[in-house]
């Protein structure tokens, strides 16, 4: 059931999420919104801590003589994509869209921060994560170099996903893996250029860049357990500038996903392995150098069964998905990072309409702003049970 006080002002949160679907910002560039948050928190009477992370917030409320400590986090940044929709609240910023609802994530952990402050329904330390740039090179673990656990120590982290391909209102998640890990590196291979009309004197890159692509598609059919899952893809090849000329040079662009570390270290060793053997069969060099990585999601046994016990007497059994049927995917998320560092449990809320909705990262994708007071209601209840009054 909704909180009542949270439903009062849901027009003011919903036009808090508008304000920032109408600015989107990408990773590590979120001033303006970072601004708005630690001004709300501070008015809210929130201890705020600004930079980690560059642009990340942290808004701490100590309440009572409880010594339990938690953390709850929500992403900022958008999306460099240019949005498609006709909403009055559409992005006014040219090639930057809030195309994974990263907004609405704000909106619904602010949404139970006022609440929480005007009531204070807990005992204990209560710690608001407003993480930026998810998207791009994992602003989770830069928070984390920069002191995150240190300053603000938790007992447990908790963090949500909006899902508009699932039903409006329903809680999805499960123990262990959730999410595959990420990892995508550029291959670099020199080889010798030409004229097209004598390829005897050169050492084509492309040809090479060609065979490496195919060869990379046998790693997960032929180096991984069947019963395992990993994905390899290559998603550009850029080389040459025209129809008859051998370039010197080829760039490929690769990214691969797996849910277990043995086989993202098993996967990663292999794709080492076979560039660098086809590389030297054409006579090439081969350079690998990483661009990022996300390590797997994976949710704490006890944790997570926490989370879903929330949702349930909060909302009811039949809005919590069953855990045993849940299948992972592999989608990733930097929250992967602050789950290795403590204990927790990431969950997916359901945003759907069942008309028109479109899946996250899709231009005409929009955050159902029902949804607010249903995210933020489920915080407070998880607040209140981890950290009870006494």
């Amino acid at each position: 059931m909704l909180i009542n006080e949270i439903l009062e002002y849901e027009a003011e949160m919903i036009a808090i999420r508008r304000d920032f679907h109408q600015h989107p910002e990408l990773g590590f560039e979120e001033f303006r919104t970072s601004q708005r948050i630690a001004e709300l928190l501070t008015e809210w009477g929130y201890e705020v801590h600004r930079g980690l992370g560059g642009t990340g917030v942290v808004g701490t409320l100590k309440v009572g003589d409880g010594e339990k400590r938690l953390a709850l986090r929500a992403d900022m940044d958008a999306l460099p994509m240019q949005e498609l929709t006709e909403v009055p609240w559409r992005s006014t910023v040219a090639g930057k869209m809030h195309a994974c609802g990263h907004d609405g994530h704000c909106a619904i952990l602010l949404s139970a921060a006022r609440y929480l402050a005007e009531k204070r329904p807990f005992s204990g330390t209560l710690h608001l994560i407003f993480q930026p740039s998810e998207e791009s090179v994992g602003g989770a673990r830069r928070m984390m170099e920069d002191g995150l656990f240190t300053l603000f120590p938790c007992d447990a982290i908790f963090g949500l996903h909006n899902m508009p391909l699932l039903p409006a209102g329903t809680f999805v998640t499960k123990p262990g893996a959730l999410m595959a890990s990420s990892d995508s590196m550029t291959i670099t291979l020199q080889g010798k250029g030409g004229h097209g009309s004598t390829p005897e004197n050169c050492r084509d890159p492309i040809v090479a860049g060609a065979a490496i692509i195919m060869a990379l598609q046998t790693i997960v059919s032929r180096n991984v357990d069947p019963q395992e899952a990993a994905v390899v893809t290559v998603g550009s090849l850029q080389s040459g500038t025209t129809h008859n000329i051998i370039p010197d040079k080829a760039e490929l662009k690769l990214n691969m996903r797996t849910f277990s570390q043995q086989v993202r270290e098993s996967v990663k060793a292999r794709i080492q392995t076979l560039v660098q053997a086809q590389a030297e069969s054409f006579g090439l060099t081969a350079r690998i150098e990483p661009d990022f990585g996300y390590p797997v999601t994976v949710n704490h046994v006890k944790e997570t069964e926490f989370a879903l016990q929330v949702a349930r007497d909060a909302f009811g059994a039949d809005s919590v998905a069953d855990p045993q049927q849940v299948k992972s995917v592999m989608g990733s998320e930097d929250f992967a990072f602050m789950l290795e560092a403590r204990p927790g449990c990431y969950l997916w809320l359901g945003t759907g309409t069942g008309e028109n909705d479109y899946a996250v990262h899709h231009p005409l994708y929009q955050f159902n702003d029902a949804c607010i007071s249903t995210g933020a209601t489920y915080w407070v209840r998880l607040t209140e049970a981890f950290l009870p009054r006494r």
